[in-house]
């Protein structure tokens, strides 16, 4: 079975995410969406309600798994025996991804990342910029899935 691993904060998920996670399930037989506890970030939502947000927007994909994480990514990926997945919207990531995917090889030999870009109508969005959207009463309803625009708003009002 080819399984992918997609990590990411996911605070919160985009449809952007969830253009990247349809394109890949045609490409995997699994995909694993791998929401890193990322406390040190300080994201809005706690893991367990990313966790939820992401599994209901991507209820009805065939083969999509959920589940969240607090360790390496290397070390996830070997212990679900899965490649990574990685989003690149602009030439500008590509460095750090470039650089991240490297550091995992170095630490296992056996890691491999594959890029997706996203669709052209989909690259200019970003979690952060989406917070701060929804941050200042702006409407986000065309970036996120339904249940993540209802979550936001509730989290800012």
């Amino acid at each position: 079975m080819r399984t992918v691993l997609y990590p990411g904060t996911f605070d919160p998920i985009t449809i952007g995410h969830i253009d990247l996670v349809h394109r890949a399930v045609k490409m995997f037989d699994k995909v694993i969406i791998a929401i890193a506890s990322s406390e040190k970030k300080g994201p809005l939502f706690s893991l367990e309600k990313r966790v939820e947000l992401a599994r209901e927007a991507c209820k009805g994909i065939k083969g999509v798994e959920v589940e969240g994480f607090d360790v390496l990514v290397s070390t996830l990926a070997r212990k679900r025996n899965a490649v990574v997945l990685r989003g690149l919207r602009a030439v500008s990531d590509f460095e750090y991804e470039f650089q991240l995917a490297n550091m995992n090889r170095a630490i296992d030999p056996n890691f491999e990342t594959v890029f997706l870009t996203p669709s052209d109508h989909l690259s200019y969005i970003s979690s952060s910029l989406v917070r701060e959207i929804a941050s200042l009463d702006g409407d986000v309803s065309k970036f996120v899935p339904d249940v993540v625009n209802e979550a936001l708003k509730a989290h800012f009002t």
